[in-house]
C-alpha cells in the first residue's frame, strides 16, 4: 500500500507581484543548475530585521510550499509567501556583478526608507 501525500495548495501568481530581470533569470538559472536544482526556484521572503525594519532573504528551494505563490517568470521560477507577497508586490528582481555591490537586488515601489548599506527598508 502506498500512502501518496496530498498535492500542494498554492497560487500561482504573475509579474505584477514581483518582475524577474533578464540578467537576474540568466544568473538565476545558473545557479539552479550549479546547484543540481535545475527545476528549483528562487524563494524571497521578507523578514523583520536590519537598520531600517525590514530586510528580504533569499534561498534556493525545491518549489513552493502550502499556501506559496509561484511566479514562472523568464524561464525560471520565484517562490514567495502570501505574507511576504504584500511587501513586495510591483517591485522588480535585478543581478549585478558589481563588485562593491553585486548581487541579487530588489526594487521595491513599496518602500518609504532605506538604510544607507541598501539592505534593509521600511514601508
Amino acid at each position: 500500500m502506498t500512502t501518496e501525500a496530498p498535492p500542494l495548495n498554492y497560487k500561482i501568481g504573475n509579474e505584477r507581484l514581483i518582475r524577474v530581470t533578464d540578467k537576474a533569470a540568466s544568473k538565476l538559472a545558473w545557479l539552479l543548475e550549479e546547484k543540481g536544482k535545475p527545476s528549483g526556484a528562487l524563494r524571497l521572503a521578507v523578514v523583520g530585521g536590519g537598520c531600517s525594519g525590514l530586510q528580504y532573504m533569499m534561498d534556493l528551494v525545491d518549489g513552493p510550499k502550502e499556501r506559496d505563490i509561484l511566479v514562472p517568470t523568464s524561464n525560471v521560477r520565484l517562490v514567495v509567501d502570501p505574507k511576504s507577497a504584500l511587501f513586495v508586490s510591483g517591485s522588480v528582481l535585478d543581478y549585478s556583478d558589481d563588485l562593491q555591490k553585486g548581487g541579487f537586488k530588489v526594487t521595491n515601489p513599496n518602500a518609504v526608507a532605506h538604510c544607507s548599506c541598501g539592505e534593509s527598508f521600511a514601508v
